[in-house]
């Protein structure tokens, strides 16, 4: 398989048993970190919707985060916030997002789920 791209956040724990799951498998990537280099709009936009069925955006989001809790995300996604706006919120700060990410030409997988990854890449 060729390279995936893999948003990670270096200190979280998750993101490293992946990281070592990905290099265990032999699997190419490119590391990115997402508080330095959060996704963008337009890429998570793209990103959702790779794959068999679109992810809900509710998905994409650190709901045992911090800043989650901080900003209300949950009440405002509650009280009818849009895609548009919710993707943008998501692209202001790395730590919004859940992590990792794995996203590949026809893939993206959020969180570490092992056998997840396994039907998706081995």
């Amino acid at each position: 398989m060729s390279g995936v791209l893999f948003v990670e956040y270096p200190k979280c724990s998750t993101c490293r048993r992946a990281k070592a799951w990905l290099d265990e498998h032999g699997i190419s990537y490119e590391d990115r970190h997402i508080v330095e280099e959060p996704p963008t709009v337009a890429e998570l936009a793209e990103w959702r919707v790779r794959g068999q069925e679109p992810l809900p955006v509710r998905r994409l989001f650190n709901t045992s985060g911090k800043l989650y809790r901080e900003l209300g995300v949950k009440a405002r996604l509650d009280a009818g916030m849009g895609e548009e706006e919710t993707l943008e919120l998501l692209s202001t700060n790395g730590m919004l997002v859940k992590r990792p990410l794995l996203v590949g030409e026809d893939f993206c997988l959020v969180g570490f789920r092992e056998a997840e990854w396994e039907a998706a890449l081995c």
